[in-house]
């Protein structure tokens, strides 16, 4: 095992000048993106995240961009009309990641719940389950339409009859009498578009600074308590103002400044992806999104050829690590039943799973589906200082641009700071410029086909990178490169870039968060060891440290993620 123990250039980088304006503790979706923005605004800022950026409930996520719609039932008008403003927003300024996603809604009755909602809009809380029916599904598409009219460009929705809605999708249950479809958002890799925010902030200067793998740990002398998670080594970082942006773990790290707070009461939500082409082709390409008997809105839909079926909504209790349960499977697999009962899924088409805890705010006796998903900023000092700490409650990924903008501008009021760069329509990262429509990602392909690079070779890199792609293929031109033997989306030089451009500290960073390998079901024992053996010399892994970074990623697919390939390459 290596004894190398010398500090990463990104660690480095924070200890040689320990102090900032801003100090970020969280690298999801929102931290990124706080920290983006600041760092446009030329605003001295460093995030630091414990483990990998977007490792945790931002990377296990439900994959949509969406304004709510049954947040209207709680009578959260202006999150759904923020929401659905800013998925119109992304679809503009990250269309590389974000996509366009045909939902359907199958109905089953024409006035249940007429009753019932009203109850539940006035009191939160959800009663006995009750089916939502034709009429109140079409006052609520109606009002979403409303809301979504501004900036966007999305059609409106259609309501259907039972012999229509059987003739465009024969697999839905016969009692079916309406379907109802409109269009909302997807983002197949959340991971990825959190890079490249990432990215953005990282670019704007050397004003701007970020660290995967380095813990807050507790305070010294009025500053952070900084751990490296790969050395172990710490240091003192000092900060102005200190943005708690870590989710559902923003009262724990709270307790670690010395300012306990309760503000937290996530719940859990998990997913399954599964190989079933019989299912994706009862979807018909669209994402089918209902109500199961038990009230709770659930949803399939497919992801290239993969269909992503979820979720649940369980209080989180303290276990803020949690895995997907075979009680969970089970449910997924009944809810399938529910509207295709002739599709069979088994546990041998899972290809993968996972959970995470949605960062919501304590809700004591409200029922976790209509908890508020909406955010807000609590304000405390640092014990013993005037020095702020801002802990962000709430949030959801539609609105983190939104989010990100609300806490930036509240930062920089504290800083005697005014906004001078507007991110509302910035392209984030390789949505500059990304080709429009069909055509014109096939020309862009055919531009850069050619010695060294096929068509297929260049639509990955583009789906992968966007237009960033222009950057790692001139990266992949400059020394000799080769696909690896275990898959041909992945090259030795690509593995390069990833070390030297995006903070990659283990395998399993590039299997789960770097590439979409991991969620298709595509990893084996081979390509762990080879990515593992590429990675070394980079890394400064000698050959039994790599062979140990390869197991460990085997085994946290095999037990937390379910993969099955995973869980043989650790026994073979």
């Amino acid at each position: 095992m290596s004894t190398d123990h010398s500090p990463r250039p990104t660690v480095q980088a924070l200890q040689d000048r320990p102090r900032a304006r801003v100090l970020i503790i969280g690298g999801g979706i929102n931290g990124v993106g706080t920290f983006r923005d600041l760092a446009l605004q030329g605003v001295e800022v460093a995030l630091v995240e414990r483990g990998d950026f977007c490792q945790g409930a931002s990377g296990a996520s439900s994959h949509m961009i969406h304004g709510g719609i049954r947040y209207l039932e709680n009578g959260e008008f202006r999150l759904v009309h923020e929401s659905v403003v800013e998925r119109n927003r992304l679809l503009n300024i990250a269309p590389h990641y974000v996509k366009p996603l045909q939902t359907t809604i199958p109905v089953f009755s024409t006035f249940s719940g007429l009753l019932n909602a009203p109850l539940r809009f006035i009191t939160h809380r959800s009663g006995k389950p009750r089916e939502r029916g034709a009429l109140l599904i079409k006052v609520g598409l109606s009002l979403y339409d409303a809301f979504s009219r501004r900036g966007g460009t999305v059609p409106r929705h259609r309501f259907v009859g039972r012999k229509r809605s059987l003739a465009e999708l024969p697999a839905l249950r016969s009692d079916v009498k309406y379907t109802a479809t409109y269009f909302d958002a997807s983002v197949h890799d959340p991971e990825r578009l959190t890079l490249d925010a990432l990215r953005d902030g990282l670019e704007a200067g050397p004003h701007a600074r970020a660290a995967n793998y380095l813990s807050f740990v507790g305070t010294h002398d009025g500053g952070a308590r900084l751990r490296d998670e790969l050395t172990g080594e710490e240091f003192t970082f000092a900060a102005d103002v200190v943005v708690n942006l870590t989710g559902a773990w923003v009262d724990a790290t709270n307790g670690a400044l010395g300012s306990p707070s309760r503000f937290m009461g996530g719940t859990k939500g998990s997913h399954i992806v599964l190989d079933h082409p019989g299912l994706l082709a009862a979807t018909d390409g669209r994402e089918i999104f209902f109500e199961h008997s038990d009230g709770r809105i659930v949803l399939i839909y497919p992801m290239g050829d993969r269909l992503l079926v979820g979720t649940t909504d369980i209080d989180a209790g303290e276990d803020l690590e949690p895995v997907c349960t075979d009680a969970e499977i089970q449910y997924f697999f009944d809810l399938i039943q529910h509207v295709f009962p002739a599709v069979t899924v088994s546990r041998e088409d899972i290809v993968y799973r996972f959970s995470g805890v949605r960062p919501l705010p304590r809700h004591d006796d409200t029922a976790p589906g209509f908890v508020s998903r909406d955010y807000r900023i609590e304000r405390s000092f640092l014990p013993g200082t005037d020095r702020p700490v801002l802990s962000i409650v709430g949030g959801k990924w539609t609105t983190f641009r939104a989010l990100s903008e609300q806490v930036a501008d509240e930062v920089l009021g504290l800083l005697g700071r005014v906004r001078s760069v507007d991110t509302r329509n910035l392209p984030i990262g390789g949505g500059r410029a990304y080709p429009q429509d069909g055509s014109a990602v096939e020309a862009w392909v055919a531009a850069r086909t050619g010695p060294g690079v096929s068509a297929d070779r260049a639509r990955t890199l583009l789906d992968r990178y966007g237009t960033r792609a222009d950057e790692v293929l001139a990266f992949l031109a400059e020394g000799d490169d080769a696909p690896l033997r275990s898959t041909a989306e992945l090259s030795t030089r690509e593995l390069a870039w990833m070390a030297a451009h995006e903070q990659v500290a283990h395998v399993a960073d590039v299997l789960i968060r770097r590439t979409s390998l991991a969620f298709r079901g595509l990893v084996t024992a081979e390509l762990a060891y080879e990515v593992a053996a590429q990675l070394a010399p980079y890394l400064g892994w000698d050959t039994g440290k790599a062979r140990q970074e390869a197991e460990a990623a085997l085994t946290l697919l095999a037990e937390r993620h379910g993969l099955g390939t995973a869980a043989a390459g650790v026994l073979s």
